[in-house]
């Protein structure tokens, strides 16, 4: 199948509304992250057909949690782009954060949101530090992350973002090892101000990989003490 033909498949078989604009802005973004991945690492996936499935439509998985229409989103860790830019492209009245501590990778995505017209901006910079600057302690309506972290360290890093009713999307495999991740993050979600509402658990079409959005609901504030330096959170997690 073609790029194209894996986008509009998998979200028909997903139920995901995506117009065909969305479908040709994704394959643009793959070819700017694939001529870009010839100088950079941004990905180990090469062939078009699998960055549709296992990037781009891996994450548009995510709107079937939470509407992103209007929303003010920031992705924690975004590298490459993933998974703020599909969900961006696909939720165009939405408005994205990309964050990311290299510089490297943030011009990228200063780049592709130049290029391709986005309203997304990205920025360099820790996430445990970024988020005592002016206007963006709980001022996000949702926090996504596919950054390859514990789910308990992700919640300290990404929690404090979300405002109160508002959401914090984690993507992660679907298997033994990561249930027992989501276990062991029950106490920091609660600390931080959450709830665990949901485990979306999907299988990528004509594949045997299983992954799931774990979706956790901002209930009350963060703690003024959270988040903590990284050399903290990573030798002492919640």
């Amino acid at each position: 199948m073609s790029f194209a033909q894996v986008i509009r498949q998998g979200c028909s078989t997903w139920n995901i509304p995506l117009p065909e604009e969305a479908v040709e802005q994704l394959e643009q973004y793959s070819q700017l992250l694939l001529e870009k991945n010839q100088v950079m690492n941004l990905t180990a996936i090469t062939e078009p057909e699998q960055v549709a499935l296992r990037h781009m439509l891996d994450c548009l998985y995510q709107m079937k949690c939470v509407d992103f229409a209007g929303k003010q989103v920031v992705d924690v860790g975004s590298g490459g782009g993933f998974p703020g830019v599909p969900l961006q492209i696909a939720n165009p009245t939405a408005q994205f954060l990309l964050l990311d501590s290299r510089k490297k990778r943030v011009d990228f995505l200063q780049e592709v949101c130049q290029t391709m017209g986005l309203p997304a901006r990205a920025l360099a910079g820790r996430a445990e530090e970024v988020v005592w600057q002016k206007g963006m302690r709980e001022s996000f309506d949702v926090a996504v992350s596919r950054a390859v972290a514990p789910l308990n360290i992700l919640c300290e890093l990404c929690m404090p973002f979300v405002k109160s009713g508002g959401f914090f999307l984690a993507m992660k495999s679907h298997n033994p090892a990561a249930q027992q991740e989501v276990l062991a993050a029950g106490q920091a979600i609660q600390k931080l101000g959450g709830k665990l509402v949901q485990q979306a658990s999907y299988r990528l079409p004509g594949t045997e990989i299983d992954h799931q959005v774990v979706v956790v609901e901002k209930v009350g504030h963060t703690p003024s003490g959270y988040p903590r330096r990284y050399a903290k959170i990573e030798s002492a997690p919640l």
